[in-house]
């Protein structure tokens, strides 16, 4: 196994809540692949699962389609994406999971697993069942990706980095697994580094949301506010503008408040 940095382990469990805050505006809840990009997939804020998401006719039309066909496959991975997305991840796991054991070898249905878990904070599971769900004949970028997101919310940086590789073997320069092991490096204090790979995930998607704010956050943890405050307001209406260099200088400020105490 390899070492841990001295810096892993909390700013993992720190920085990627407040990183959270500054991608999505402080006002939604989201999962792991919604502040790194894990999974590859297109951002999707969430609410929280007290919203009006949950009464949409849309939800309701599928949720009775699954309570008919609770084992169908293809039912579970849209019903339980429709809960992630909704922000309902223990309802997601919980759908997931009796799907898996009715298909155990269903490796779509193990890939869907394994992003609920995450969601849902357990982090060590959803590594073991995006294992499962992969096929090192027939490998999967994104579940390489989602496996290294995994492994840094656990402080494995230095292993989660060797994921990232395999993944941009596969599809080099592909901007959400730069943008994740841009993070990874972030999380170790690599912050030259981090700005490197970043800077490759920004040119290839100048566009997504969750690259910029990493991108930011190490500017900023450089000391180059301004330009990481340029960042963090592209494209925005004013107010979300303002709102997000608000959190950008929030979180700038905690992480030095935990460096002066070092």
């Amino acid at each position: 196994m390899s070492k841990r940095s001295s810096l892993a382990s909390p700013a993992a469990r720190l920085l990627l809540p407040a990183l959270l805050v500054l991608t999505l505006g402080g006002c939604q809840t989201a999962g792991i692949e919604d502040v790194t990009g894990a999974l590859g997939g297109k951002q999707e804020p969430a609410a929280k699962s007290n919203t009006k998401a949950d009464a949409t006719p849309e939800m309701d039309a599928l949720r009775e389609r699954y309570r008919a066909k609770p084992s169908d496959p293809a039912i579970v991975l849209e019903y339980g994406k429709a809960l992630r997305e909704s922000g309902q991840r223990a309802q997601a796991v919980a759908v997931f999971e009796q799907a898996v054991l009715a298909h155990p070898s269903n490796k779509t249905l193990l890939a869907g697993y394994g992003r609920a878990l995450a969601d849902n904070g357990t982090f060590q599971q959803a590594f073991d069942v995006l294992g499962r769900a992969h096929s090192p004949e027939d490998p999967d970028w994104r579940i390489l990706s989602a496996q290294g997101a995994a492994l840094d919310q656990l402080g494995r940086n230095e292993e989660a980095q060797q994921y990232y590789a395999a993944a941009l073997k596969i599809v080099p320069n592909e901007p959400t697994v730069l943008s994740n092991l841009g993070l990874s490096y972030m999380l170790q204090n690599n912050l030259p580094k981090a700005e490197q790979v970043l800077g490759r995930a920004y040119q290839r998607n100048q566009s997504d949301a969750r690259v910029r704010a990493n991108l930011a956050l190490v500017l900023g943890l450089q000391g180059r506010e301004a330009e990481a405050e340029i960042l963090v307001k592209a494209d925005l209406p004013p107010d979300q503008a303002a709102a997000k260099v608000t959190a950008l200088r929030q979180l700038l400020a905690k992480k030095q408040q935990r460096a002066d105490k070092q």
